[in-house]
């Protein structure tokens, strides 16, 4: 199909950011050559190197980073762009977002990680919030745009996500 042969013309051009020992500069040049001169028909295909999870790093080695409130004008905030996606599930379908184990986001995850699933998440299913002096987090399943990136980027991959019943989720207006 036409979509397999696009994606397979592609295929090395993300891989060839680690692949490349040039860098950026590497990987437009790497990107310019086979899009206009190979067209993607190298005999070969590169890797990404590992899984995306396992390429997290702890949050120690960071610091933290302060973005701008939502302008509204050109960056907005973040359940209003969900509500965009026309998101529906029903309330009495078994849950879609689950972990493996309970203990793991605030024992590991949060405490290495400094909690990625609040950050990777685009829709903001996942929150940690404080009770009682305790932390935990808490998994807003009704805003899940069925990305499936909690499932792949999990630093401990403790969260499973399967497809929702009844075929819920997301409703984009011209698809």
């Amino acid at each position: 199909s036409w979509v397999y042969e696009e994606l397979h013309s592609v295929r090395n051009v993300r891989p060839a950011a680690h692949a490349t020992p040039l860098g950026m500069w590497g990987t437009f040049l790497y990107a310019g050559v086979v899009h206009y001169v190979t067209r993607g028909r190298e005999w070969f295909t590169l890797s990404h190197g590992g899984a995306d999870h396992e390429r997290l790093k702890p949050a120690s080695e960071f610091s933290p980073i302060e973005y701008p409130k939502p302008d509204g004008e050109v960056s907005f905030d973040l359940l209003s762009s969900v509500a965009l996606t026309g998101t529906n599930h029903e309330g009495n379908q078994p849950p879609h977002l689950t972990l493996k184990d309970d203990a793991v986001p605030v024992a590991r995850n949060l405490a290495v990680f400094d909690g990625p699933e609040q950050r990777f998440c685009p829709a903001g299913v996942y929150e940690y919030l404080e009770e009682e002096g305790e932390r935990r987090l808490q998994i807003n399943a009704q805003n899940c745009i069925h990305c499936k990136t909690c499932d792949i980027k999990c630093p401990s991959q403790n969260i499973d996500w399967v497809v929702p019943e009844g075929g819920g989720g997301p409703a984009y207006a011209g698809m």
